[in-house]
């Protein structure tokens, strides 16, 4: 089935959109140590990846196409629509930015730019002050600025999965990992006490059922 309209190739979308989310990300997380331009650089290199397969070359289903082709006759994947891979895969082809896997995609990113927004105010508040930040976002996890950066990427790959990007995800993941580490390591040698009691307190990435369903604190 031939594409009537050229779905890649199009490097002004790449860079405009590249450019929309980074700056976005960045007015929120605001990157001041070497370590958070380590963060923020990574993550910035996942969604240029994402944006060139989305919109200028189409790796992912080039080195696929033989299999895709083969599986999934009739389908042009040169489209943008298929593009949706995970879309198309389970059968979702009528138009796929109302499939479950877009809505779901939506979702996720939507929650993980309110937590990169909400987590940044209170830890600009507490930086401002020299005070421990444990109230918001922090009362619920000790990491949010990463589980929002993870929240975000997810809800990319699962509106475009692509080779690059899958495996970027978990090395990605791995690295926000040691980098809490070490962030913890700096508060404890810089709060002690009062740290360590906040870290029994209040887990690291995934919240307590209670602390789910409690109100936030101011």
């Amino acid at each position: 089935m031939p594409h009537d309209e050229p779905a890649y190739g199009l490097w002004g979308l790449v860079i405009i959109n590249s450019l929309v989310f980074i700056i976005f990300a960045f007015s929120f997380f605001k990157p001041r140590t070497t370590r958070d331009w380590r963060s923020f650089g990574a993550f910035s290199a996942f969604l240029v990846a994402l944006f060139t397969e989305m919109y200028g070359f189409p790796l992912t289903i080039y080195l696929l196409s033989g299999w895709l082709g083969s599986r999934y006759p009739g389908i042009d994947f040169l489209s943008h629509d298929a593009g949706h891979l995970l879309e198309t895969l389970f059968g979702w082809r009528a138009f796929p930015h109302f499939g479950p896997f877009h809505v779901a995609s939506t979702l996720l990113l939507i929650g993980g730019f309110w937590l990169l927004a909400s987590a940044w105010r209170v830890l600009y508040a507490a930086q401002k002050t020299g005070a421990l930040a444990t109230t918001g976002a922090y009362a619920r996890v000790r990491h949010p600025q990463y589980d929002a950066f993870v929240l975000i990427m997810a809800g990319f790959l699962l509106q475009w999965p692509t080779l690059i990007t899958v495996v970027m995800f978990p090395v990605l993941v791995f690295m926000y990992y040691r980098l809490a580490r070490s962030e913890e390591t700096e508060a404890i040698e810089r709060f002690g006490d009062e740290y360590r009691r906040y870290r029994r307190e209040v887990q690291a990435f995934f919240p307590r059922l209670g602390a789910m369903l409690s109100a936030p604190k101011p």
